[in-house]
């Protein structure tokens, strides 16, 4: 972490699909400098239009699983035959520098990270205000069968159940974009704010004690 400055956290934002994640991501950095994002490395093959270290970090199989041994992965996921992780390197970089890091990954990564990191993780869950929106979310994608969604559906009630183990939860209801980027921005403040506090209260103890 940055020396004698505020603490940088790691943000792990997750959510439903259909809660809005992405875009509610966007207008964090659109509104903010203060935040770093850190991009996914997958073994999967780039679709049409995605782009190699903006997208995800395109690698093969054998280079993911050298990256697990080799213990360069904050966490990672085996999913429909393709691993899916974050690469340590540079959200490590960019928390020395003191700037908060913004993970956008699915609860188990979430919890993976607040196991081996408590002190500098903040857990944001990003939900729909209820299951019709949620539905009507997705359906107005037009991109997905009646199928598709009856899983994302189940998917989002088994991820909801996570919502007690996370640190805060957003709601993100129609029209509201800006207001949940600014409501996570002012929990990350005032996490700061008070880590920062602590921190000085402590240093203060240990010389007071001596």
């Amino acid at each position: 972490m940055k020396a004698g400055g505020k603490k940088g956290f790691m943000v792990i934002i997750s959510g439903p699909s259909g809660s809005g994640k992405g875009t509610v991501v966007k207008e964090i950095f659109d509104i903010s400098d203060k935040f770093a994002y850190s991009i996914s490395a997958t073994s999967r093959q780039p679709r049409e239009g995605e782009i190699d270290g903006k997208d995800y970090y395109f690698v093969s199989r054998e280079e993911f699983e050298d990256m697990i041994a080799k213990g360069e992965m904050l966490e990672h996921n085996y999913y429909c035959g393709n691993y899916y992780g974050s690469p340590k390197e540079h959200v490590y970089k960019e928390l020395e520098r003191g700037r908060n890091v913004i993970l956008e990954i699915d609860v188990n990564g979430g919890m993976q990270i607040k196991s081996k990191y408590p002190e500098d993780t903040v857990l944001i869950m990003l939900v729909p205000p209820d299951a019709d929106t949620l539905e009507k979310r997705l359906r107005s994608r037009g991109t997905e069968t009646d199928e598709v969604i009856a899983k994302r559906i189940e998917r989002a009630r088994e991820e909801l159940l996570f919502t007690d183990k996370y640190d805060y939860v957003v709601v993100n209801r129609d029209g509201t974009i800006r207001e949940c980027a600014q409501s996570i921005i002012d929990i990350i403040n005032v996490v700061q704010e008070y880590s920062a506090s602590r921190n000085a209260e402590m240093i203060k103890d240990f010389f007071e004690k001596r």
